[in-house]
């Protein structure tokens, strides 16, 4: 069993402050958070420096990956290393990820650049239904969206910077390893929490 923060921006992204050292040095602080993947937004070249970071540090786990804007609203790809072919449609970026054995998730889906009912059309593997940066009720709708669906439900920080870093967390029955991680998500091997409670839909 693993704990999880799937959803981070690095200065990477134009509005994130967290710095690639920063987001490592916490996960190793950390007392229970091993795990945490880099989504930066519509970037994949902040990967390979916290990856570096991060190596001499064998407990902890980069997880790669990127959050994508499509005119529909933004996905979140954990997994993958590359950016998807343009023009970023939904279908495209969901097919890449389905294509390549990556993980794609429905970002922050009941708030500004989410998928919102589109989501139900969207084919995506899970959807975001605790977002460190949304309202409740935002992430209310978001696990009854997921329930309905019969999808996985994962959480991410959203963290643009260091102080909002590892503030909810996905548990996943998996090992340290991305291949089993990216197959327990999709599976539904997973929970939610936030200070510690699981949130249960």
């Amino acid at each position: 069993m693993i704990r999880a923060d799937l959803h981070i921006h690095t200065t990477f992204s134009d509005d994130s402050e967290t710095s690639p050292k920063a987001m490592v040095e916490q996960l190793v602080a950390h007392p229970f958070i091993k795990a945490a993947a880099v989504t930066d937004h519509d970037s994949v070249k902040g990967i390979s420096t916290v990856r570096q970071l991060a190596s001499p540090y064998p407990d902890i786990l980069i997880i790669p990956g990127a959050e994508i804007s499509t005119p529909q609203g933004d996905i979140v790809i954990l997994g993958t290393e590359e950016l998807p072919s343009k023009p970023w449609t939904v279908e495209g970026v969901v097919d890449f990820a389905k294509t390549n054995g990556f993980v794609s998730v429905a970002a922050h889906p009941f708030r500004e650049w989410g998928l919102g009912g589109l989501t139900r059309t969207s084919n995506v593997d899970a959807i975001e239904v605790l977002n460190g940066a949304s309202t409740s009720q935002a992430n209310k709708e978001a696990r009854e969206l997921a329930k309905a669906m019969n999808l996985p439900g994962v959480a991410g920080s959203d963290s643009h910077k260091p102080s909002e870093l590892y503030s909810v967390y996905t548990e996943i029955d998996a090992s340290l390893d991305l291949d089993e991680i990216l197959k327990a998500i999709k599976k539904g091997a997973l929970s939610v929490s936030q200070n510690g409670k699981s949130i249960h839909f």
